[in-house]
């Protein structure tokens, strides 16, 4: 690497310098209108000087967006270092084959990949028996200026056809397209408005059951409301589908204007199952019908569970139906019941909850195959057999398992599996129990013996052990001058689960560090674990962080002047409250695409669908909840906050470029240090899935280089550092 360990850690008394040390000639950022609105929020007043902001079509708001940005871009191009920086992650990422997503058709592996060096994702074709693989989409063959991404897809059951989504400069406005696999040949139909994969295939291939959006403008707080689920006939004019199950449309299905509904079908099943997704809540709602009555006026929905079963996934095998529940087992459990005749109440356990969290299940012919994790976040794999057995396959490596998928009407399961220090690799479980890799390519000359991860348990205030992960290069010193870089989520119930992150290994050559906090709100520990950090409870992530950051200051990992935050997307509640309520703890916090201000996010276009993760502010019982934890609200004058680096994309419809936009001028204004905050804008850009490798390239330099700099590393001080 052009910037090695050796010469960062040999001047440690230079790399913990600050003040006058970090000098560099910028302009000040630019200054934002203050128009002070005051809610009373029960009894809890806030103001906001910046409401304005919301309306983020306004000239006003979209001209200081772009000066924002242009002030960034003008700060960040100036720390000396950083472009050799951006050279080392570009050659990290384009090393090595990217895979993200399979799944197994016909006699077809589809896979969703961004070979070495290339800019995107796209998917590409291998036959089962061998042979050359054939690219079906690929979006940067598209040469019109802008930057597009496949965003979702779905092969038919016998892989002839595939459906897929196409999106333009992050924004997620997706247009499908429907493509031959043999020739290559797209369909005359398109279809606008399917931001997600909530789509099934009929058994024959020749139709698919699909949710669209109702919403025509992406920036109002209705865009996901009253989605609807159609079913298209391939060859046909879209204008023709057949609504399948939308709001009001039968008596016996209540929606509400957040449900996405869906429809489930299986491979050889006669009933169909339709689900209601209500938001990001994790308890589903689910009923059943004859696959034939699809889209008639009549169709005889009968349900099948409720959110009060505590249903969070499931899946089918023909007419069986298996579902994944915490009722009674927080760290969920497998039920087994008919989709033809459900008997929810009666359902059988063929999985019983154990010390290994249950995260999802896949059904083949052979067997159920049941994909979970142990208690060092480490994925395990068993398997169901007919006869009600249940063994462990052995896996290739110890890390975590994504992308599931079998087919009911073949034997085995296949799956990605990757760690912290291992690519991302193809496996398959055979009928025979064995584990084995599909090889695609060579790892990486950086993939296993350079770099060391590991788990600790890190008491928090309240007593709580929380896990900390923490990946460094091999033979680093425990002598608090690493840079480090502390991540954390904590949201939905998610899982901070293992993961190749190739533009991590330059901030590691670095001497650097990189710690994840696996605090209270995910999903490390099951629906409890989950449960005590949300709503009433979120504080416990935060202050999770501070804990772990506390850890890593008090055994020497980092300390103070060398620590940065992470947090991106609902991370950025855990980012921004751990800055608020401990600015001294932290030389730099960074915020990507993170939600600033929690208290205003339901007047967001992605609001509504997210009020049952973190409230209303029209709720008396969640209001002060939410209130608590908006890092906007919590910022006071005169406070010496750390340099603090947020980003944004402009065409964000997940987290309103308005969020980071009223953080970054509130910070600017407040701060009674001389730390920068920049707000980092991408004109191109959105909540990052779309996003091409060069676009997050140039985002973690900018990151990695901020950090740096702000930590008084030599190599990314300016010139005028002693002025």
């Amino acid at each position: 690497m052009l910037i090695n360990r050796r010469t960062l850690l040999s001047s440690a008394a230079a790399c913990l310098c600050a003040g006058p040390g970090l000098a560099m000639d910028t302009d000040a950022p630019p200054a934002a209108r203050i128009a002070p609105v005051t809610d009373n929020i029960f009894g809890t007043r806030v103001t906001d000087p910046y409401r304005w902001m919301e309306d983020v079509k306004s000239a006003e708001f979209q001209t200081y967006l772009k000066q924002q940005g242009e002030h960034a871009a003008k700060v960040l191009g100036r720390i000396p270092g950083r472009d050799s920086l951006a050279a080392a992650i570009s050659r990290s990422t384009a090393e090595k084959r990217s895979v993200r997503e399979i799944q197994v058709a016909g006699d077809t592996m589809f896979v969703d990949e961004r070979p070495a060096g290339s800019a995107s994702y796209r998917l590409v074709a291998r036959s089962l028996g061998g042979g050359n693989a054939r690219t079906l989409v690929d979006p940067d063959a598209r040469a019109d200026g802008r930057k597009h991404a496949l965003i979702w897809w779905r092969a038919s059951p016998d892989g002839s056809l595939v459906m897929f989504g196409i999106a333009e400069d992050g924004s997620e406005d997706v247009t499908a397209r429907i493509i031959e696999t043999a020739t290559g040949r797209l369909l005359p139909e398109t279809i606008d408005r399917i931001p997600h994969n909530a789509l099934s295939w009929a058994d024959d291939s020749k139709s698919v059951v699909y949710n669209r959006l109702s919403g025509q403008d992406r920036t109002a707080t209705d865009y996901f409301a009253r989605s609807v689920a159609w079913r298209h006939r391939v060859g046909t004019d879209p204008a023709q589908d057949t609504k399948v199950l939308a709001q009001g449309q039968y008596k016996a299905i209540k929606i509400s204007a957040t449900d996405f509904p869906a429809v489930a079908i299986t491979k050889g099943a006669a009933t169909a199952v339709a689900v209601l997704f209500n938001g990001v809540q994790s308890e589903l709602t689910a009923f059943s019908a004859p696959l034939a009555s699809l889209g008639k006026t009549d169709t005889p929905w009968r349900p099948v569970f409720t959110p009060e079963d505590k249903i969070t996934a499931f899946f089918s095998r023909g007419d069986e139906l298996y579902l994944i529940t915490f009722a009674n087992a927080p760290r969920f459990a497998l039920l087994r019941t008919s989709a033809a005749s459900p008997a929810i109440k009666h359902a059988a356990v063929v999985v019983p909850e154990s010390e290994n969290l249950l995260d999802t299940g896949v059904a083949a012919r052979d067997a159920i195959y049941v994909f979970g994790r142990d208690s060092r976040g480490l994925s395990n794999l068993r398997r169901l057999r007919d006869d009600g057995s249940i063994e462990t396959l052995a896996l290739p490596f110890d890390g975590s398992i994504t992308s599931p998928v079998a087919d009911p009407r073949r034997d085995g399961a296949w799956f990605l599996l990757e760690s912290w220090t291992r690519p991302t690799t193809v496996c398959y479980a055979g009928r025979d129990g064995s584990v084995r890799v599909i090889p695609f390519d060579t790892e990486p000359r950086n993939a296993t013996a350079d770099y060391v991860s590991e788990m600790v348990l890190v008491t928090a205030r309240d007593g709580t052990r929380v896990p900390l992960s923490i990946i460094y290069k091999r033979g680093l010193k425990r002598d608090g001058s690493a840079p480090t870089i502390l991540s954390a989520y904590g949201a939905y119930g998610v899982s901070y689960d293992p993961e190749y992150a190739p533009r991590f290994f330059a901030w590691l050559e670095l001497g650097g560090i990189h710690a994840i906090a696996h605090v209270r709100g995910g999903g490390e520990f099951g629906h409890d674990w989950y449960l005590a950090g949300k709503n009433a409870t979120k504080p416990n992530t935060w202050r999770d962080m501070i804990d772990c950051a506390k850890c890593l200051i008090a055994e020497k990992w980092t300390s103070t002047p060398r620590l940065a935050i992470e947090g991106t997307s609902a991370g950025g509640i855990a980012v921004g409250r751990a800055l608020t309520e401990r600015p001294d703890l932290f030389a730099v916090a960074l915020s990507r695409v993170g939600v600033s201000n929690a208290a205003r996010s339901e007047f967001s276009p992605n609001g509504p669908p997210n009020i049952p993760e973190f409230g209303s502010v029209t709720d008396p019982q969640t209001a002060p909840a939410l209130v608590a934890m908006d890092a906007f609200y919590a910022v006071r004058d005169g406070t010496k906050y750390p340099a603090v680096l947020l980003t944004t994309g402009m065409n964000d419809p997940r987290v309103s470029p308005w969020e980071p936009g009223k953080m970054a001028a509130r910070l600017q204004a407040a701060s009674a240090s001389d730390n920068p905050v920049l707000l980092r804008v991408d004109a191109q850009g959105g909540h990052g899935m779309g996003a091409t490798r060069n676009q997050l390239d140039g985002e973690y330099a900018d990151l990695f280089a901020f950090a740096l700099w702000r930590m008084g590393d030599p190599r990314f001080q300016p010139a005028n550092r002693h002025k």
